[in-house]
């Protein structure tokens, strides 16, 4: 551990793992600074071997992090997360939701139902669902919540339609949440990343499609007013500074961490 920012705190990152490349993923990165600011985790992911290895890395800078295998777009999924943080550590308080997919997402005329209903049950019904069953423990401890959104809510996705689409409503309900859970001293916040070189956002596409790592990240970068893109840490370092008690007056907010990308949407 290097810092007490989390010190005897309890965070459950829903994404934990990541997919294989050549950089860190954001949730894996985000559990990563969360034990090394003292807090203990619960690690979540489909993936469980994925998720072992943010264990792993974990307990090898001294941190403590258990692992939970859930689907959390499947109808038991949301409740055996909160169940098993509540069962391991006897709390929850923080809640940190990093989920999103896009696969089969198009633009509103060829997208499917099925790519459709997938996307969405993953990135916004899922979120939906774990909000609701970690609220309870929360309000024990007057927790926070931290919701990873992306710029496609606000931005020109015309290809994403589903992914825009369910993004926004993660915006939407961050903010519903902050306010009708105010009063218990919860708070709910988010992030709204750009271009941010992680796994998922250039490596799967690169893979996928064939193309030079290189030239394909360098046109995202051509997009980023600062030249660059992002990294999973700036993402990381959003999300500890909204679930940490320097956030404490700080409820309702959608975050962009995407270097001066959402300037330029307006």
């Amino acid at each position: 551990m290097t810092g007490t920012r989390l010190a005897g705190k309890v965070a459950v990152v829903v994404g934990a793992g990541q997919t294989p490349g050549e950089t860190i993923g954001n949730g894996r990165a985000t559990a990563l600074l969360f034990a090394r600011e003292g807090a203990e985790l619960l690690l979540v992911d489909r993936d469980e071997t994925s998720a072992a290895e943010t264990r792993r890395l974990i307990l090898d800078e001294g941190g403590r992090a258990e692992v939970h295998r859930a689907d959390v777009a499947s109808d038991d999924g949301p409740a055996s997360v909160v169940a098993a943080a509540v069962d391991v550590f006897g709390r929850i308080d923080v809640l940190h939701n990093n989920v999103g997919i896009g696969a089969g997402d198009g633009p509103p005329h060829h997208l499917g139902d099925e790519a459709y209903d997938r996307i969405m049950d993953v990135n916004l019904r899922a979120t939906w669902r774990l909000c609701r069953e970690a609220v309870p423990a929360l309000r024990e401890t007057r927790g926070a919540i931290v919701n990873i959104s992306s710029l496609a809510a606000i931005a020109s996705a015309g290809n994403l339609t589903a992914y825009k689409l369910s993004k926004a409503g993660v915006n939407a309900l961050t903010q519903n949440l902050a306010l009708t859970n105010a009063k218990h001293g919860v708070r709910a916040n988010a992030v709204m990343p750009g271009f941010i070189d992680t796994p998922m956002a250039v490596d799967a596409p690169v893979q996928a499609l064939g193309l030079d790592r290189a030239e394909y990240a360098g046109r995202r970068a051509d997009h980023v007013p600062l030249g660059r893109q992002g990294t999973a840490w700036d993402v990381a370092h959003a999300a500890l500074f909204l679930a940490s008690d320097e956030a404490q007056f700080i409820t309702g907010v959608v975050l962009a961490v995407d270097g001066g990308q959402s300037v330029l949407v307006g």
